[in-house]
């Protein structure tokens, strides 16, 4: 599969997203110590895979609630209690070697909890991981208690909390950004629509008026009628002027409107058209792009493809164009020429990504994803 990706830099932080959480792992080194020192090697071997295991599901979940949390898809509670159950069970198993030190990795899970979980929930975990950091070593003989290590641990998941609320702050604050940039098209869309229908409603209500005088004087008066008649023609040329002057800004491709061509030029094509029934669901910043993406794909469909089916998908933050063809020559973003070249910088300035891929079947997909 040869594939074509169009990605800002930002995306490709995104990707890398897990780093910021698996920088503070450097405090594990304290446990690790710790086990590296102990007689047994199946005990350091048992310790190393705890810490290794604890690492690896802290750095998973991090990175899956960062990524989710900026998409709007925030990380269900049951996974999130699933992860931070396994770390709590490989804290108990690095305790059991090497006792209080190893509650040090009690602190990760706490600011998990907090970033992860329901307030309630998380705060009602993180007391009783203080309760039982702090009575659980003055119960076990062999073990030394910390007396400042349960306030260490509230303090942490205080200002992971304090953190957490602030990107909740900033993602609604995003969100009511980009909802006010919505109404805003929508409403100059409507100012639009009230310019046209004043413009037209007053033009064609002079030409139905004079129309009628021409109608009436046709018979009696067929000099005059025939001025009322050019007068009808400039008034019907400077009405379309008007019109055309009016919407000539806001005229753009709309995802809703190519559907329809789309099916149109696939059936007169005669290739199978499986297409969605409508894109309400696609929001508005989204619809022009994938209303340019879904035109230049079903054309290059039509002309080069010798399809006998394409299906297109849609959904809010994405949209894709797969044939069973046999495609252009050639491979990448070189499949689709100009056109696809000229999508693929669509697609850059709008902060998205494009696939163009060989398919199983023998085709090719167009896909784009748009945050």
């Amino acid at each position: 599969m040869t594939t074509f990706t169009a990605d800002l830099p930002e995306g490709r932080v995104w990707r890398f997203g897990w780093m910021f959480g698996a920088i503070w792992l450097i405090y594990l080194i304290y446990p690790l110590n710790e086990i590296l020192a102990l007689g047994s090697m199946a005990a350091r071997v048992t310790g190393i895979a705890a810490i290794i295991g604890f690492a690896v599901v802290f750095t998973t979940t991090f990175w899956r609630f960062r990524n989710g949390h900026r998409r709007g898809h925030p990380l269900p509670t049951s996974q999130a209690w699933i992860a931070l159950a396994e770390m709590a069970v490989l804290t108990a198993a690095m305790c059991a070697l090497i006792g209080t030190t190893g509650f040090g990795a009690t602190v990760y899970i706490a600011v998990l909890a907090m970033m992860t979980l329901p307030v309630r929930h998380a705060w009602a975990l993180v007391a009783a991981m203080a309760v039982v950091v702090e009575f659980t070593p003055r119960a076990v003989s062999s073990w030394v208690p910390d007396n400042f290590f349960a306030f260490q641990l509230l303090i942490s998941a205080a200002a992971a909390w304090g953190i957490t609320q602030v990107f909740q702050r900033n993602h609604e604050l995003a969100v009511a950004r980009q909802q006010l940039a919505d109404l805003a098209i929508v409403a100059e869309r409507e100012r639009m629509s009230r310019d046209v229908h004043d413009i037209l409603g007053h033009s064609l209500t002079v030409i139905t008026v004079k129309s009628e005088l021409a109608g009436r004087l046709i018979d009696l008066d067929p000099a005059r009628a025939a001025v009322e008649i050019a007068e009808l023609e400039t008034l019907a040329r400077q009405a379309l002027a008007d019109v055309r002057s009016t919407v000539g800004g806001m005229r753009q491709i709309d995802v809703g409107t190519e559907l329809a061509s789309a099916r149109t030029a696939l059936t007169a094509a005669g290739i199978a058209a499986d297409l969605p029934a409508d894109a309400d669901l696609v929001p508005l910043r989204h619809r022009e792009l994938f209303g340019w993406v879904l035109r230049e794909a079903v054309t290059n469909v039509v002309r080069h493809s010798s399809a006998r089916r394409c299906r297109v998908t849609l959904t809010s933050s994405s949209i894709s164009i797969v044939d069973d063809g046999v495609g252009p020559a050639g491979d990448g973003c070189d499949t689709g020429g100009n056109g696809l070249r000229g999508i693929g910088e669509r697609v850059t300035a709008a902060g998205g990504s494009l696939t163009i891929a060989r398919v199983s079947t023998g085709g090719f997909k167009v896909e784009v994803s748009a945050e």
